[in-house]
């Protein structure tokens, strides 16, 4: 059975999609079987593996609001062993439609439950945002994977956002674990990095990633290309960055991959809440 890992930060501008998208596109590429889920209405993940977000056919949306089945939506991608669900611009009003819906927090849950046989890890890019699409998000997930950029404002963004997670265990999601944190936009030039990683780290321990994604030209230019990076540039800083990630993330799961248990999530994150901000200076 597949694994779901929700790929979240409501801070915009942290690499979120980018990594995503070039995660999945790795772990692919190593030879696991990947589907990409978009449900950000920005659809940025969908364009970012070469689909057109404009093509007609069931999207993400039509799954959630139970108009269409989820083999229908499913796109192949022209890179190995990556699938889609893609994204709809008609997801920018879904939240205020699932009000109305039973079980309006499980419907993504629901719709993926028919695909975990068919793929190893299921990766979901969630919208930079902690509202009902990303509530979804988390109730169907296994573990979440926590981009964060160095920066003093992601460590408060970070905090918000283990302070939604605990609530998701609580009410709906008691089996959500982390999955692990890794830095995007990397620069070891700036004092600010060193000290954002060692509070990270002090809090998150061995559930921050090694790999550190580095600040690349080549990363933002690779989605316009609709390509993923490491075939983009696939001799590049970038692309070697998102391969080790992917090496790193399929080894710490291999114990994991012949028969995976959903258990209660442990309380790795909470420590968060006091993650004292103020010792983080402001400078350069």
């Amino acid at each position: 059975m597949g694994k779901i890992i929700a790929v979240v930060n409501q801070k915009g501008g942290v690499g979120k999609t980018t990594t995503t998208v070039n995660l999945s596109a790795a772990v692919g590429a190593k030879g696991r079987r990947t589907l990409l889920v978009d449900i950000d209405p920005q659809g940025n993940a969908t364009s970012g593996v070469g689909a057109d977000k404009k093509q007609a056919g069931p999207t993400v949306y039509e799954l959630l609001i139970g108009t269409a089945e989820p083999e229908q939506a499913i796109r192949r991608t022209s890179f190995s062993r990556l699938d889609l669900l893609p994204s709809s611009i008609a997801l920018a009003g879904a939240e205020i439609e699932m009000v109305e819906l039973a079980r309006r927090e499980g419907r993504l849950k629901a719709a993926l439950a028919t695909l975990r046989d068919r793929y190893d890890y299921l990766f979901v890019d969630c919208p930079p945002s902690l509202g009902l699409l990303t509530l979804n998000a988390l109730c169907a997930a296994d573990t979440f994977l926590v981009p964060i950029q160095c920066e003093y404002y992601a460590l408060e963004g970070l905090s918000e956002l283990i302070s939604t997670l605990k609530t998701v265990r609580k009410k709906y999601n008691p089996y959500l674990d982390i999955e692990g944190v890794v830095f995007t936009m990397f620069s070891v030039r700036y004092n600010l990095t060193l000290q954002v990683v060692e509070q990270v780290k002090k809090y998150f321990g061995n559930k921050v990633y090694q790999t550190t994604i580095p600040r690349s030209i080549r990363i933002s230019e690779a989605p316009s290309y609709g390509q993923p990076i490491n075939f983009y540039e696939p001799k590049g800083k970038g692309s070697e960055a998102y391969m080790d990630l992917a090496i790193e993330f399929v080894k710490s799961n291999r114990p994991a991959e012949a028969a995976p248990k959903r258990r209660r999530g442990k309380a790795a994150a909470e420590p968060v809440e006091t993650m004292g901000l103020a010792d983080v200076k402001m400078d350069g």
